[in-house]
């Protein structure tokens, strides 16, 4: 039998084996522990310690690779949605100029009566533009009114270079007699130069190159004229086409007193009216610049004859001349790209001079 200070036997009820027995201290369970006993020497030394901490141990394994593999299938995942909503780039197309577009209609008297002649200051006085303003002052400003996007101020530049547009285009005598066209080209955006450059030199009447279309112009080997100032009257109307741009729409009527070019000593004048309707577009850049862009041109004038290149030149019947039997050029319509057909009115007898 065992003493009373003995432990008690292996085995036995109460033995000190009973307590630890459901705990195996295999070797993963001391690796894993958390806690180091000092050694008898580090003992010795730090008395208060019997134990130190150790550092934590790497993951190994499974779990690191898992969660790699796991960000990457996300990664992959991401790169495919995001290629199949961008889909592949388009280049950005800019847009092109603006073109302008022109109507030039020439306006023949009716019946067999020769056009009305005789001093110009007693043919404006027996028309209806007896009442006209003269020259520039004819060209009236509306009134200046902010618009959504637009301060007063710039509506009035907007408003300023139109007036400047139409009095170039319609009043200087250079540009009439058809000596420079400079004075015009200056105010027009760059962007139009090449349309307008090839309107001026080569001409046609296909609703897009009429040098008419863009400012009066007269032949001066058959037109000159009489003297008395251009008679005008007309309207400016502003209105914001988009955030970024402002429209200006001019309707005028000019009236020229006009003689045959090789006219004999003491040959009568006569009048000769154009009706121009120009649509006038402003952008920031335009108002910055000083310029404006025309995209729309509408001319009626007359007397004249059907048959005159009205595209190229006004060419006026003068005091005396007739318009019988007078009708358009041909049409061919088995051609194509021909240009517009030939268009042509008639001039109400109200609009010329009283006997």
């Amino acid at each position: 039998m065992a003493g009373p200070g003995d432990p008690p036997p292996r085995g036995l009820p109460g033995g000190g084996d009973d307590e630890y027995r459901s705990t195996v201290f295999d070797e993963s369970f001391v690796r894993a522990a958390r806690l180091q006993e000092f050694s008898a020497r580090e003992r010795l030394v730090d008395c208060e310690h019997p134990v130190r901490p150790l550092p934590p141990r790497p993951l190994h394994g499974v779990p690191w690779r898992g969660l790699v593999l796991a960000v990457l299938i996300v990664l992959a995942f991401g790169a495919v949605v995001y290629a199949g909503v961008s889909g592949p780039r388009q280049p950005v197309e800019q847009p092109g100029p603006r073109v302008m577009s022109s109507t030039v209609v020439p306006l023949s008297p009716d019946g067999g009566n020769g056009v009305p002649g005789g001093r110009p200051s007693r043919l404006f006085e027996r028309s209806p533009a007896a009442e006209f303003y003269t020259g520039a002052a004819g060209v009236t400003l509306p009134p200046v009114r902010s618009t959504a996007h637009f301060a007063d101020s710039q509506v009035l530049a907007a408003l300023a270079v139109a007036k400047e547009y139409v009095v170039e285009s319609s009043l200087n005598p250079e540009v009439l007699s058809g000596r420079t066209a400079r004075p015009v080209r200056i105010l027009i955006d760059p962007d139009q130069h090449a349309q307008f450059d090839r309107s001026i030199k080569r001409p046609a009447a296909d609703g897009h190159h009429a040098a008419t279309g863009w400012l009066v112009r007269f032949d001066p080997e058959r037109t000159e004229f009489a003297g008395e100032g251009v008679r005008v009257r007309g309207t400016m109307k502003v209105r914001e086409a988009e955030a970024d741009a402002l429209e200006i729409v001019t309707d005028h009527v000019f009236v020229y007193a006009v003689r045959p070019a090789a006219r004999a000593d003491g040959e009568a004048a006569s009048l000769f009216t154009v009706r121009r309707e120009l649509r006038l577009r402003f952008d920031r850049e335009d108002l910055r610049d000083h310029h404006l862009t025309v995209e729309r041109s509408e001319v009626r004038a007359g007397p004249m004859s059907c048959a005159a290149r009205a595209h190229e030149a006004l060419r006026p019947l003068t005091a005396g001349q007739t318009a019988d039997a007078d009708h358009p050029a041909g049409t061919d319509p088995y051609v194509r790209d021909g240009g517009d057909s030939p268009v042509c009115g008639t001039l109400d007898p109200s609009s010329l001079p009283s006997p």
